[in-house]
């Protein structure tokens, strides 16, 4: 019987996958969240395609981590505040080297330490549980202050979703980050427009987003949440912040689902699960487009 690993690397021709690459793990991690998803039946797979890009940006030079020593003490510490898209982090572990490959088609089953929300018990490279929506941030600034108070050089990343950006939580986080002089920590928000059943601008309205953030007192600006470049360019503006006295934001713009047609913009596929005709014609959509 094919081994998980070797089904979901079978459009690399037998050659490794080069992961130090960015688009290379990005296609992977949405390789891997279909997998997982469609063996698990588990969902939120739009919010994984949409964040593939972030993720793997930041697994692929932007964190200083590493997999052989994953509680070295000058780590950077890297939370998904949008724990629901947990498998994304799992995949971006297990591909460079934190624990291996052929765990992830464990996820989401009875009894395994990959749980449907990102959790951290057991699992090298996961820093806290989270998927109670609103909480990444003030964690991540906490650690930050922490850092800050000990004289630590090391940064703090929180990914965080555009929906749940409407708590009340995430803005006193982000005035603390602000009066505090956090500019080691820096926030990514999944733009993606969609949460839950609606779109954010049908649930509660986000903009204008770069504006709040700037008032709030921080460093923020946009950028294509799909870009790697672009990603990789704004994270080192982001580090270059250090001294500033600011906290950084990056607002990703994104599209929920991308990288599959039929779930691009669509609501359901918060919740959907990937099987039959719907998993076979997202597995020759996300082939034909192997970097």
């Amino acid at each position: 019987m094919e081994s998980y690993e070797a089904l979901v690397h079978s459009a690399f021709g037998g050659k490794q996958p080069d992961v130090t690459d960015p688009d290379v793990l990005a296609w992977l991690i949405r390789r891997n969240g279909l997998e997982m998803s469609h063996i698990s039946r588990g969902s939120h797979i739009g919010s994984v395609f949409s964040a593939a890009e972030i993720i793997a940006v930041l697994y692929t030079g932007v964190l200083h981590v590493d997999p052989k020593n994953p509680k070295m003490p000058d780590r950077d510490r890297m939370i998904l505040s949008k724990g629901h898209a947990g498998s994304a982090v799992y995949a971006a572990l297990a591909e460079t080297g934190f624990f291996p490959v052929e765990q992830l088609k464990t996820h989401y089953g009875n009894g395994s330490i990959l749980s449907g929300h990102v959790s951290h018990k057991g699992i090298p490279g996961v820093e806290v549980s989270t998927g109670s929506l609103g909480h990444g941030l003030a964690v991540g600034a906490g650690m930050a202050l922490g850092a800050k108070m000990d004289g630590e050089a090391w940064r703090t990343w929180v990914v965080l979703g555009d929906g749940e950006c409407d708590e009340g939580s995430v803005w006193e986080a982000a005035l603390q980050a602000a009066q505090f002089g956090l500019d080691r920590l820096c926030a990514i928000v999944d733009y993606n427009h969609m949460q839950s059943l609606f779109t954010v601008e049908e649930t509660l309205r986000l903009e204008p987003f770069e504006a709040k953030w700037k008032d709030f007192g921080w460093n923020a600006q946009s950028v294509n949440g799909h870009d790697t470049k672009a990603l990789r360019a704004a994270c080192e503006r982001a580090k270059e912040n250090a001294g500033s006295g600011k906290p950084s934001v990056i607002l990703a713009h994104t599209v929920k689902g991308k990288g599959v047609s039929f779930m691009e913009n669509n609501i359901l596929w918060h919740y959907r699960t990937p099987q039959g005709e719907e998993y076979e014609a997202a597995l020759k959509e996300l082939e034909a487009q192997r970097p």
